[in-house]
């Protein structure tokens, strides 16, 4: 098995070898002007810290369309506009919110268990008086597909869907549907309630709230996370009940408050030829409201803001540097869908997104790899001296960049290490403390590489069919 293993390492690591050596410094190349600054910011960056610390202490958990985010609103363009940054707005748009009510959990039967529950998004209540319902068990989202029509009628639905940490994070696309998806299948075979093992991979007695969905004709149910360690406790449950039914007592009183306004919050590095399209750097501004949102996504406005300032230190770019800071992601990514919609007719040359974390930069990932080898080359040449691997992976683009696919137009992945992102993601322990000044400066360096050199690259991106 040993021997299995190095040889399926080895042969996965020849795409990777032969692409680094295709990117392997050429006699001639030119190097971005912006690289020096990118060197200096591994060592000496105090940009991107200083806006996550900034936005956590002074205005904390940033709830899509409530006070709190309009708040961090106004604080980040106080923060743009002290750092330079041109012609700062705020882009508003309307949307339904949601907001948390009460949440508790306990198993009554056959064990009496209190457990640590967090509502998903668009959650359904039970109503002030809970709900006390039959729990049905299942170990997998698969499992819970194959449940007949209507078999969960009056009844909770248990889903465990281990996730496993990842460095790329592809866990998620695993695990997800379990949140995504789950309750409102559930819902659709009669299920009065959902709780999910919580999507994530700490061992900590903290829920992960996120998003979930209802498809029209399905009335939203009351849908929560439990920890981790509380879902390994209910298994236990079920596995020491033998054949007895296992109840719970559910209270979680969420609501919608109807339609609120959000917004967009743009600035600007202004080119020094107009007539050029911008480079669109993304974050999210919102979070979810039981941590501080400092990894996500506190630390990818800073790293972006920063990266987008450290270009400017060397001067003037040849195209503008736009940053957006993406309201409203959390619950629906109505921020993406507004300012696609408001600037739909403004091409745009190439879009980035930071919202993984703070956690290094490992991997270079383009929608034009193939297509403009030559640009891919350059870029890679840049970041290789941060530790940044090329790669043949295909980039989508962050979820705030609906924009730029709709266009059609290029898009780069600068890939973080998501070893312990879904430690945190959607938790009270997503807090300025889990980031690492070190790798937040890395982030930054990467970035100034690759911003600065397409800031001042003015042919056209080839794009392939």
């Amino acid at each position: 098995m040993r021997t299995l293993l190095i040889a399926l390492a080895a042969s996965a690591a020849l795409p990777t070898i032969a692409m680094a050596q295709s990117m392997a410094p050429t006699t001639g190349t030119a190097e971005s002007p912006a690289l020096a600054e990118a060197e200096a910011a591994l060592e000496n960056d105090t940009i991107a810290w200083d806006f996550v610390e900034g936005i956590t202490t002074e205005v904390g958990p940033r709830m899509p369309g409530t006070d709190a985010e309009a708040r961090a609103r106004e604080w980040a363009m106080t923060w743009l506009r002290a750092e330079g940054f041109a012609n700062v707005a705020n882009e508003p748009f309307m949307m339904q919110t949601w907001v948390r009510g009460e949440e508790a959990a306990t198993v009554t039967a056959p064990f009496v268990q209190p457990m640590h529950i967090a509502a998903l998004g668009n959650s359904g209540s039970t109503g002030p008086g809970g709900l006390t319902a039959e729990v049905v068990y299942f170990p997998s989202y698969a499992d819970l597909v194959a449940a007949p029509a209507d078999s969960l009628a009056g009844k909770i639905a248990f889903i465990s869907h281990d996730m496993r940490p990842t460095q790329d994070g592809s866990g998620y696309g695993f695990a997800g549907p379990a949140r995504w998806t789950g309750p409102a299948l559930a819902a659709s075979k009669g299920a009065v309630a959902v709780v999910i093992r919580s999507i994530g991979t700490d061992n900590d007695r903290v829920s992960h709230t996120g998003n979930t969905t209802f498809p029209e004709g399905v009335d939203p149910i009351p849908a929560g996370a439990l920890s981790n360690p509380d879902a390994d406790n209910l298994e236990r449950v079920f596995e020491r009940a033998e054949g007895r039914p296992v109840t719970m007592d559910l209270l979680m009183t969420p609501r919608f408050i109807g339609e609120t306004e959000s917004g967009n919050v743009v600035g600007e590095i202004t080119g020094s030829d107009a007539s050029l399209p911008p480079v669109l750097l993304a974050c999210h501004l919102d979070s979810w409201d039981n941590g501080t949102g400092a990894f996500d996504d506190g630390a990818g406005c800073g790293i972006i803001a920063a990266a987008a300032k450290h270009v400017a230190a060397h001067g003037q770019p040849l195209r503008t540097i736009r940053v957006l800071f993406a309201g409203a992601e959390e619950t629906g990514l109505w921020g993406s869908r507004a300012y696609a919609a408001a600037h739909a007719d403004e091409p745009v040359y190439v879009g980035l997104e930071s919202d993984f974390g703070a956690d290094r930069i490992w991997r270079l990932e383009s929608n034009f790899t193939a297509s403009d080898p030559d640009l891919y080359r350059q870029l890679a040449q840049a970041v290789a001296r941060f530790g940044v691997a090329p790669s043949t992976n295909v980039a989508t683009g962050g979820a705030d960049l609906n924009l730029v696919r709709e266009q059609g137009g290029a898009l780069i992945d600068l890939q973080q290490d998501g070893t312990r992102y879904f430690d945190l993601h959607h938790t009270e322990n997503d807090t300025l403390d889990k980031i690492d000044p070190a790798q937040l400066r890395q982030n930054v360096a990467a970035w100034t590489a690759v911003v600065g050199l397409l800031a001042n690259h003015r042919p056209e991106i080839e794009r392939g069919e």
